[in-house]
């Protein structure tokens, strides 16, 4: 038998045959003097017998240790509430590894902590924790709930956890016992209510007195409004004050607000500022109605609704209010308590806790984020995602993430987590299947080792990062077999890259693609967007008509509803397939390339260039969103990015769907550098006419990691992943922006997944340099592009990285390789075991030569070069 535990009263020790090491033991009370009075009796007794006895100490009730003798003898510890489950959970998890096996535990009640996170799913999941490793230490703990203060779910989850749950009454100025469960332990009358009288325990064994103690005790156990959740409850507390006209019920109706939006959104910087200047109670009771699950919905969805609340306040430059010129959102939301509940319902808790250990941060991320993919969810969310699915029909829908940090003030994220389309066709059965996948892998993706490092960079790896999901409709049009919006694409409020000195930096830009947006986010290999200059919207960023093709986007992001899947196609493919697409919304046809092909016997076949020339020479379109990007920055007094897409239909004007919007992470352009005045040619390295962004700069390099073009270009697509391998341990173990500033050079696109286009690192691994050159190579068909606005530039924004493109087939260029190659490579000094790269990879030390980058925004002027010392 497993060693015995007195309750400290003799007659209950005989009604549930004595505790047992392990065990633990929940009361549902409605007075807590009674909890308070077994609980102290348990103490006693566990003094008494020499235990360690710890008091968890939490709640804002009076302490539970009054009148106890030995009080100097009870360990008391407080766990802050205040900043979250994680944290919360993490510190009384501490506690308990620290106490060790054997350990006796009285616990505040847990009903008290719904004043901070008003949510029953949580205090399940912490018990869920908890309890199970209370008994594998063999410890004994005591803890209570207020009776009916909690939803059935969370009760019969925490029954299932525990090994007993008891109720205590008080009736008739004597206290009643009725247990629930007990585990493993059965008497004929251990499931009767027991009177305790002294010392003793006496069963209602009479079915006259039983029926009257439960009627007094139980009069409405037939209402299950007071087994809602407690969030359900809020929020219909939360309804009924905005019904109310009441003068009287506005300090009420505004006290609700304020917990609303602290528990949704935020109470705290300039997000929480903006939220409670332009949400109302109405507001937050919306979009409850529209979450799976509690807590925040995260900083993605938060901007997407606070951004179309201030444009709803103002009109549009022709006198329109701006909701005439926005499609409505019927997005829905996933609480960020889920990605906690779905971690600690499928038992990953305790990997959680090592990961976020220095020690584990990055190796244990593995583990977990393959078991982030595999995961199942409760039969109760499945059912709501279910509903959620039914409320979309077959509407193509995307699963974006929308973390509790992502989207803030300093840290963007920008694309650091998943967004998952969906075509969200087929059975329900398939529908749900596949919904469910998206959802696992966005929350895998918080496991990514991109995400992780920008994290841990900005010191954010220590607070928590709950993965809320934003859920919404695909905006775009049915095109036979595909789905796909007219044109989509991200907007900056500020233009702080310009490439030609007529440009003013304070108008912003925009990345304009025909199609899903994917392509306007991310460096596309192969393709490129239109970059838009708001104050000077025709002006290209190419200086050649024959440019101006090349570099222009060739293919199309769209859903294939057939094939229920996102799929990518070339723009004359897509033209071929659905003659009613009208491209002169977006594009010119190239007459040149199309008389070619005329010659060659494709007649019928037309070459388009995707300029968007019509829309762009459309002065109230443009002005429209250069309009609607400035309000937002006003109101934030911060720059801002945003996504959309725009649709439009005959005869009327064109509907833009904002997507997300938030601050922009950037820089100043800084003061005006001076230029060297004289400079012999041969101590130039770089000299160029625009084709740069950072600023103006004056930066002092002290090494340079150079990839030979001519040997890259030779190697296997293996050996150039080990390339970008080692690259990435040059930029962790060697290089550091203050003590070594690093110039990285090399041919076509860093960071591309395609490496016959470039270097394919992570950011990561090229994220301590100060400058990032990319050198056009053309015969091996490795080209830059200046990626303004992608996630790649944001990411470069964010670590301060000036970039530049080296392209010595221009005339405005100048590239004099053999600075680098009469210097010494000490790659084999740095690392002999990758004595075979050195012919591949040069590290060269200009420490000693005042090597000097320069650049000039208005002149579009950039300089690398040997400075000779000013003489004093």
């Amino acid at each position: 038998m497993l060693d015995t535990v007195s309750t400290g009263i003799n007659g209950l020790d005989h009604v549930v045959d004595d505790l047992r090491l392990g065990d633990n033991v929940v009361w549902q009370v409605t007075d807590l003097d009674d909890y308070r009075f077994v609980a102290q009796a348990f103490l006693r007794q566990a003094l008494h017998d020499q235990r360690k006895v710890i008091y968890i100490r939490f709640a804002s009730h009076p302490s539970l240790l009054d009148e106890i003798s030995s009080l100097s003898l009870i360990e008391q510890y407080t766990p802050d509430i205040h900043n979250g489950f994680e944290p919360f959970t993490s510190q009384v998890y501490q506690i308990i590894t620290q106490a060790g096996p054997g350990a006796f535990y009285l616990f505040d009640n847990l009903s008290d902590l719904l004043k901070q996170w008003s949510s029953d799913l949580m205090i399940g999941n912490f018990f869920r924790i908890i309890c199970p490793y209370l008994f594998k230490l063999n410890t004994i703990a005591y803890f209570a709930l207020s009776r009916g203060a909690h939803s059935f779910e969370t009760i019969a989850g925490i029954r299932e956890t525990t090994q007993l749950l008891l109720d205590l009454y008080h009736f008739n100025d004597a206290i009643y016992v009725h247990p629930l469960k007990v585990w493993q332990r059965y008497s004929a009358t251990m499931y009767l209510p027991h009177k305790l009288l002294g010392d003793q325990c006496i069963p209602l064994k009479s079915s006259a007195d039983a029926a009257i103690f439960f009627s007094a005790m139980n009069p409405s156990f037939t209402q299950a409004s007071r087994y809602i959740d407690y969030w359900d409850r809020l929020f219909d507390e939360a309804e009924s004050l905005s019904k109310q006209n009441d003068e009287a019920q506005s300090k009420p109706a505004a006290a609700m607000f304020n917990r609303l939006c602290s528990l949704l959104l935020s109470s705290e910087g300039q997000i929480g500022r903006l939220a409670n200047q332009y949400f109302d109670l109405q507001d937050m009771i919306q979009i409850k109605k529209r979450e799976i699950g509690t807590g925040k919905i995260g900083g993605k969805a938060i901007g997407m609704l606070l951004s179309r609340k201030i444009l709803s306040c103002h009109q549009s430059p022709n006198g329109q209010p701006y909701t005439n010129w926005l499609e409505p959102h019927d997005s829905y939301f996933l609480g960020a308590d889920l990605f906690y509940t779905y971690i600690v319902q499928n038992g990953w808790w305790n990997l959680r806790t090592e990961q976020k250990t220095p020690e584990g941060y990055f190796s244990k991320a593995v583990q977990l984020k393959e078991l982030l993919l595999e995961g199942q969810f409760p039969p109760s969310i499945r059912e709501q995602f279910q509903q959620l699915l039914e409320f979309f029909g077959q509407s193509p829908i995307i699963v974006r993430s929308s973390s509790l940090l992502e989207d803030d003030f300093g840290n963007a994220f920008a694309g650091k987590y998943e967004s998952i389309f969906c075509a969200n066709q087929g059975s329900p059965a398939d529908r749900l299947a596949a919904f469910e996948h998206a959802v696992r892998v966005v929350y895998a993706s918080t496991m990514d080792a991109d995400a992780l490092t920008y994290r841990l960079k900005r010191g954010l790896n220590v607070k928590d990062e709950q993965m809320a999901l934003l859920v919404q409709r695909v905006s775009g049009e049915h095109h036979g077999q595909y789905f796909y919006p007219l044109m989509a694409g991200v907007g900056y409020s500020n233009n702080l890259y310009v490439w030609n000195n007529r440009l003013d930096s304070q108008v912003g830009m925009l990345r304009l693609v025909f199609g899903l947006g994917t392509r306007a986010v991310d460096r596309v290999e192969g393709d490129y967007p239109r970059i838009v200059a708001l104050d000077q919207p025709l002006l290209s960023s190419h200086d050649s008509k024959e440019a101006e093709k090349t570099y222009s986007q060739h293919y199309v992001d769209l859903l294939d509803l057939n094939e229920n899947t996102l799929i990518t196609l070339p723009l004359d493919q897509l033209a071929r397939e659905d003659k009613t697409i009208d491209l002169t919304e977006v594009g010119e046809i190239d007459w040149e390339a199309s008389k070619r092909l005329a010659e060659l016997g494709f007649k019928d076949r037309k070459q388009w260039v995707l300029n968007f020339r019509k829309p762009l020479s459309d002065p109230q379109f443009v002005e429209t969103i250069r309009n609607m990007m400035e309000i937002l920055e006003s109101v934030y007094q911060y720059p801002v990015d945003i996504e959309f897409t725009i649709n439009t239909k005959a005869g009327q004007q064109p509907l833009f769907n904002l997507l997300q919007c938030r601050p922009l992470q950037t820089k100043s352009i800084g003061a005006t550098v001076p230029f060297p005045e004289m400079i012999d040619k041969r101590d130039i390295f770089i000299e160029s006419k625009g084709h740069f962004m950072g600023g103006n700069v004056c930066i002092g390099i002290k090494y340079i990691i150079y990839v030979k073009p001519e040997e890259y270009a030779k190697l296997t697509e293996q050996d150039r992943h080990q390339t970008a391998r080692i690259i990435g341990q040059l930029n962790q173990t060697l290089f550091d922006p203050e003590n070594a500033p690093t110039l990285l050079l090399g041919p076509g696109r860093w960071g591309t997944t395609t490496p016959s286009l470039g270097v394919p690192v992570n950011f990561s691994e090229i994220d301590n340099i100060v400058a990032l050159g990319e050198l056009s190579f053309e015969t091996a068909g490795m080209m830059p592009e200046l990626s303004f606005g992608s996630h790649f530039f944001q990411d470069l924004v964010e670590a301060n990285v000036f970039y530049l493109a080296v392209l010595p087939h221009q005339t405005t260029n100048y590239f004099n390789v053999d600075i680098l190659l009469d210097k010494p490579n000490i790659f084999k000094k740095i690392f002999p075991q990758y004595y075979a790269w050195a012919n591949i990879i040069t590290v060269c030390d200009f420490t000693q030569d005042n090597l000097t980058l320069f650049s000039d925004i208005m002149t579009q002027k950039l300089l690398c070069a040997r400075i000779a010392p000013q003489k004093p």
